[in-house]
């Protein structure tokens, strides 16, 4: 049976996410825990499993970083025995277009889906909960740039792309990521705030996740979700190991 799965707004690793994360910790399978820094490549990865492992021990889990910061070490034998053996895998926030291009057919990604496909629990924020859907929404190109445009993510959540930082910035994308993606279930999660299922999807956290369809969208606190696709519990072929 597939393990517990999170969607988290962003803001990671700090005060506000206990609610989310404790389900997460209570719902680890045997095996090591890990961060994957995979989104923060260009900035500090270092810096992103450092503060994710601090904050995780206080909940009281052991963190162990998996570097995958591009395609060759995504296709590294060694990091995919490593993954294999995990029971909980964390995808950190950073770029959206750098983490679905760096895990999409990979021999560590098919890995990770197949141990959540047996029970390990899989979250991500931000980035990492964009990249976890159907679709990822990226800057279009100049002079376009404040405007979403959709790439292929992971698709873990068929037909639906995630609006992060709800609360801060994310409600502006509503408008061009509808346009780029008319058909699409958007997901609009606020910071420090959780689209989790275990079987079924519910909000979790202080904040709203709101969802989006054919121009109108309702909102959810604490409370089951309704609208929202279950994850895909097969292996898609796109999501074969290349190399």
């Amino acid at each position: 049976m597939a393990g517990l799965l999170a969607l988290v707004g962003g803001d990671e690793f700090h005060p506000g996410n206990e609610e989310q994360d404790r389900l997460l910790v209570a719902a680890a399978a045997a095996g090591p825990a890990f961060v994957l820094p995979t989104a923060g490549a260009r900035s500090r990865p270092d810096l992103a499993v450092a503060t994710a492992q601090q904050w995780f021990s206080g909940l009281g889990l052991k963190l162990e970083g998996l570097d995958v910061l591009n395609r060759t070490q995504a296709n590294s034998k060694e990091l995919e025995a490593r993954a294999a053996g995990g029971g909980f895998f964390y995808l950190a926030g950073g770029d959206p277009g750098h983490l679905a291009r760096t895990l999409i057919g990979t021999r560590v990604w098919s890995a990770i889906r197949k141990r959540w496909l047996e029970g390990a629990a899989l979250a991500g924020s931000s980035a990492g909960a964009m990249a976890l859907c159907e679709w990822t929404l990226i800057r279009a190109s100049w002079p376009h740039s404040s405007q979403r445009r959709d790439e292929r993510a992971l698709g873990v959540v068929p037909g639906t792309a995630v609006l992060p930082h709800y609360d801060t910035f994310g409600q502006r994308w509503v408008d061009s990521a509808s346009q780029a993606l008319p058909n699409a279930v958007l997901l609009g999660l606020d910071e420090r705030t959780a689209a989790v299922w275990d079987g079924q999807w519910s909000a979790a956290g202080g904040g709203r996740v709101v969802i989006w369809r054919g121009g109108e969208h309702r909102e959810f606190v604490r409370q089951p979700i309704d609208g929202l696709p279950d994850p895909r519990l097969e292996e898609p072929g796109a999501d074969q190991a290349d190399g």
